[in-house]
């Protein structure tokens, strides 16, 4: 079975750092990653060991800045 959220969307760069911590806070106390949206819910279960990769580019107009966790 094959399974895609993608989410995009805009809040302050406080929300942001709030959302980064409660997936950290999962993740470091050996939770599951959990997403509701709506009347779904998504459950990854993550193993004790995870590839981290991090992307900064800077472009004329636009910087980005990736944050990817794969297992």
């Amino acid at each position: 079975m094959e399974l895609e959220l993608k989410e995009k969307s805009t809040m302050s760069r406080e929300d942001a750092a709030a959302r980064l911590h409660a997936i950290a806070d999962e993740l470091a106390s050996g939770n599951d990653i959990i997403l509701e949206r709506g009347r779904a819910r998504f459950v990854a279960k993550v193993p004790d060991e995870v590839a981290l990769k991090i992307e900064f580019e800077v472009e004329d107009d636009k910087t980005e800045f990736e944050i990817e966790l794969t297992w």
